[in-house]
């Protein structure tokens, strides 16, 4: 009897430890961020002229020229701080898919001088509390009934004149 318990012990133990195993993590490493343009699923590198740097949408990284080299790093440098992708312009390179996109930064410079804007573009997200206020307001505000006159307030423009209708 002892046997048979230490066995069911033990086959419980390697099924607890098997059905951990078996736990996966779905991250979206590579995944175009928000403020990436709609319709670009298979591209990996974003040129942002304005900024004259690259972004690598499978690392995550944005790459920049300082202090005379490249730099891949997951934020743009202190002098960019305030630019806001979202409205930035981004050049989908479509046609490039080796490892150095700024082995043609000449080019591209060339090509998409800073504040360049080609074709209008949308962004795969909204910019984070873009509508922030709008959603207070009306969730406090809006929901519930006005209570008294439900006209519109506003300005008269017969008041204080002398005569009224």
């Amino acid at each position: 009897m002892k046997t048979l318990k230490l066995m069911v012990a033990g086959l419980a133990l390697f099924l607890a430890g098997s059905l951990q195993a078996q736990t996966t993590i779905n991250v979206n490493i590579g995944s175009p961020p928000l403020w990436g343009p709609v319709g670009y699923a298979e591209a990996r590198y974003y040129y942002l002229p304005d900024l004259e740097a690259y972004y690598d949408i499978q690392r995550s990284m944005f790459i920049y020229y300082g202090n005379g080299r490249w730099i891949h790093k997951a934020h743009l440098p202190y002098q960019h701080r305030g630019y806001d992708l979202y409205n930035g312009y981004k050049v989908v390179l479509t046609d490039y898919h080796g490892n150095d996109p700024y082995s043609h930064f000449k080019e591209h410079k060339v090509k998409y001088v800073k504040g360049y804007r080609g074709h209008e573009q949308k962004t795969i997200g909204e910019r984070p509390g873009k509508n922030r206020y709008k959603a207070k307001y009306q969730s406090k505000n809006e929901s519930r009934p006005r209570k008294g006159n439900t006209a519109k307030r506003g300005h008269d423009k017969n008041k204080g004149k002398g005569k009224h209708k």
